[in-house]
C-alpha cells in the first residue's frame, strides 16, 4: 500500500491525519481520475458515509473537490458501504465513495473509492490518485460556468438497496416464524438493518439503534457483542446479528448466546452449498487469520480451502482467479460473489437465515460440525509497527515461535491495515503453549518498539 492508501481506503484521526483539506484533495483527484474514464457523458460520483460526527464536515469537503473538477455528486446520506457499492453501478456512476472507518472509534474516519463496476479501486488506480493528492490538485481543471458539478441528493436509495437485498434471498421472501435481535452499532445500519428483517417477516428487536455522532462502535455491534448477546438470551431470540459501524460485516449469536464468527458463518453457507451442488467449483476462500477448524469441516466435505494474506480485497482477488462463491474473513467480512461486489454484513446474515429456514436447524446446531482448535489474538500498539517487524531479532523470534508450535500449529504476527497495531495470532491444540509463544512475541516487539 501507498502512502496515503491502506487494505481499506484513506484511513486517519478526522481533523488531524484526514482533514477537510485532504478530503478535498481526495475529491478532486479521484473525480479526475475516475471521471476521464466516463466518455460522453457528465461525470457524476455517488457518495455515502456512516453516522459518525466528522462525517458531514469531511463530506462538504469532499463534494466540493467533485464537483470543482465538473462532475456531479450524487449524496445517498447514511447508508452500509456495501449498499454504495451496489448503488453506483444502478446509478452508472464514475465511482463511488463512502466516507467511514468501519469499525474503529470515532475519532477516526476513513475514504474508500469504488470503480464504476462496484468493485474497490486496484492499486495502479489508487496510486494514480495518491500521486495526485501527494503532488498537489493545482494542474487539474477548473471549469467554469455550467461546467462546475452540482449536488443532486438521490431519493429512496436506502429502498432500491433493500429490495436489491431481498432479491439474493431464494426463499419467497420470508422469515416468518424467526425473532432476530439486531444490533446496529449506532452506525450506518441503523434504519435499513432492522428494516430489511422486518420487510421479510421476522419479528425485530432492534438494539443500539439511536446514534447520535458519537456512540458509533460504542460498546456495541460486531467487535463487541455483550450486550446483544444479554438480548438474544433474554429475548428467547433465534438469531442475533451485530453489524459494524458501516455494515460491511456482521458476526451472528446463537440461540444460546453463543457467538458466531466469520469461520462460522462462512461454514455454514458453504457447507449448505456443497450439499445442494451450488458450490461451483467446490472452494472457500480465507485468510490466514481462519480457524483450522474451518479447514477440517469443509474439507470433510471435499470442500477445497484457498489461504490468502488478510484484508478483503485479496479475499476478492483470489475468488476472481478462482472462480470461488464465497470467501471471507473471521472478522465477518463475507463476499457472496455471485450477488455481490465486496464484503455485506446484511446480505450475509440473510444468507445465514435462509439457511436456518431451509434446514429447520437452529443456529447451534449448524455450527457443530466444526469443533475449533484454540487460538490467542493479540493486539499490541506501536506506531512503527513494520519497521518493528523488519528487525532481525523479532524475525529470530518468530522462528523459534514456529518451531515450539510445531506441524498442527498456526502462528500469524502482521501489522493492522487500518490501525497502529501488530497482530499476533497462534493457534493450536495446546492453549498453554499458545500462551507462551505469544507472551515470548509480545515482549520482544514491545522491548524494540522505541527505536
Amino acid at each position: 500500500m501507498g502512502a496515503l492508501f491502506g487494505t481499506d481506503g484513506v484511513r486517519g484521526v478526522a481533523n488531524v491525519d484526514l482533514t477537510p483539506e485532504m478530503a478535498f484533495a481526495l475529491g478532486r483527484a479521484g473525480s479526475y481520475v475516475l471521471a476521464s474514464r466516463s466518455e460522453g457523458v457528465r461525470p457524476r460520483i455517488l457518495v455515502g458515509k456512516d453516522t459518525r460526527i466528522s462525517c458531514d464536515m469531511l463530506e462538504a469537503a469532499l463534494v466540493a473537490g467533485i464537483c470543482s473538477t465538473g462532475s456531479d455528486a450524487l449524496t445517498v446520506g447514511i447508508i452500509p458501504t456495501p449498499a454504495v457499492a451496489y448503488l453506483t453501478r444502478v446509478y452508472e456512476a464514475s465511482c463511488g465513495i463512502v466516507i467511514s472507518a468501519s469499525h474503529n472509534p470515532v475519532a477516526d474516519n476513513g475514504i474508500k473509492f469504488f470503480g464504476p463496476n462496484g468493485f474497490k479501486l486496484p492499486d495502479e488506480i489508487e496510486t494514480e490518485i495518491e500521486k495526485i493528492v501527494l503532488g498537489g490538485t493545482s494542474d487539474i481543471p477548473h471549469p467554469q460556468g455550467p461546467e462546475v458539478g452540482r449536488v443532486y441528493t438521490v431519493p429512496d436509495a436506502g429502498n432500491k438497496y433493500i429490495s436489491y437485498l431481498m432479491d439474493c434471498y431464494s426463499l419467497d421472501k420470508d422469515l416468518s416464524g424467526i425473532t432476530a435481535v439486531i444490533d446496529c452499532a449506532n452506525g450506518a445500519a441503523y434504519e435499513l438493518g432492522p428494516m430489511l428483517w422486518e420487510r421479510m417477516g421476522a419479528k425485530v428487536i432492534a438494539i443500539n439503534d439511536q446514534p447520535n455522532g458519537v456512540n458509533i462502535n460504542d460498546r456495541c455491534g460486531s467487535t463487541d457483542t455483550g450486550s446483544l448477546q444479554k438480548e438474544v438470551i433474554n429475548s428467547k431470540a433465534d438469531i442475533g446479528v451485530a453489524f459494524d459501524g458501516d455494515a460491511d460485516r456482521c458476526i451472528l449469536v446463537d440461540e444460546r448466546g453463543n457467538e458466531l464468527d466469520g469461520d462460522l458463518q462462512i461454514l455454514i453457507c458453504a457447507l449448505d452449498m456443497q450439499r445442494r451442488k451450488k458450490l461451483d467449483p467446490p472452494l472457500v476462500v480465507v485468510t490466514v487469520m481462519s480457524n483450522i477448524g474451518l479447514d477440517m469441516a469443509l474439507q470433510r466435505e471435499n470442500v477445497e480451502i484457498v489461504s490468502t494474506k488478510v484484508g478483503d480485497r485479496y479475499v476478492l482477488e483470489k475468488m476472481q482467479e478462482t472462480g470461488g462463491k464465497i470467501g471471507g474473513e473471521q472478522s465477518g467480512h463475507i463476499i457472496f460473489l455471485d450477488h455481490a461486489t465486496t464484503g455485506d454484513g446484511m446480505l450475509t446474515s440473510l444468507k445465514v437465515a435462509e439457511v436456518l429456514k431451509r434446514t429447520g436447524l437452529s443456529l447451534s446446531e449448524l455450527t457443530r460440525e466444526m469443533e475449533k482448535q484454540p487460538q490467542i489474538l493479540v493486539n499490541v500498539r506501536i506506531e512503527n509497527k513494520e519497521k518493528v517487524l523488519a528487525l532481525p531479532l523479532i524475525k529470530e523470534v518468530l522462528e523459534e515461535a514456529e518451531q515450539k508450535l510445531g506441524k498442527w500449529g498456526k502462528l500469524v504476527v502482521r501489522p493492522s491495515g487500518t490501525e497502529p497495531l501488530v497482530r499476533i495470532m497462534a493457534q493450536g491444540p495446546d492453549k498453554n503453549l499458545l500462551e507462551e509463544v505469544i507472551e515470548d512475541i509480545r515482549r520482544a516487539v514491545e522491548s524494540v518498539s522505541g527505536i
